[in-house]
C-alpha cells in the first residue's frame, strides 16, 4: 500500500500582500487547491466594474496557480460565488473574454446574500499540478 503525498501548503502571497491565516493554496497527491480569489489587486483596490471584478480574479488565480506549479489550463473545477443575479451576463462576457481561445473549465455559479467592502465576486478552484509553468 503506497503513502500518499503529505498535505503540502505552498507559500505563495497574497495579492495584496496582507497577511493571512491561511495559505494561498494547498497541493496535494498532484491536486492544488487555491483558497477563494476575490477582486483584490495588487495595490489593494478593488475595482468598480464587475468586469474589471472578474479580471483581477482571474489575474490573482492565475499568479496563486502558478506558485503552486499549476496554471490555468489545469483546471479541474471553478465555483464562482456572485452577489447580484443581473450581473451575470456582464460577468459571463468578462470571463469568457479572459480565457479567450482556451478551453474552458466546468464552472458552477452560485449567488450569495453579501460580501464585504466592494467585492460582489469570489472565486474558488480545484487545478492539476504540472504544465509549462510547473515547477514541482
Amino acid at each position: 500500500m503506497t503513502v500518499p503525498d503529505p498535505v503540502r501548503p505552498v507559500r505563495v502571497g497574497h495579492a495584496d500582500g496582507v497577511p493571512r491565516s491561511y495559505p494561498a493554496a494547498v497541493v496535494h497527491a498532484g491536486v492544488v487547491y487555491p483558497c477563494g480569489q476575490v477582486p483584490v489587486d495588487v495595490d489593494g483596490a478593488t475595482p468598480q466594474a464587475m468586469t474589471e471584478q472578474v479580471h483581477v480574479v482571474l489575474d490573482n488565480l492565475e499568479r496563486t496557480l502558478r506558485g503552486a506549479g499549476s496554471d490555468l489550463s489545469l483546471l479541474l473545477q471553478l465555483t464562482v460565488h456572485l452577489l447580484h443575479v443581473a450581473e451575470f451576463e456582464e460577468y459571463d462576457a468578462a470571463y469568457r473574454q479572459f480565457f479567450g481561445d482556451r478551453p474552458l473549465p466546468p464552472r458552477t455559479t452560485v449567488f450569495v446574500p453579501a460580501f464585504r467592502g466592494a467585492k460582489r465576486i469570489e472565486m474558488t478552484a480545484i487545478a492539476a499540478v504540472g504544465g509549462p509553468s510547473s515547477s514541482h
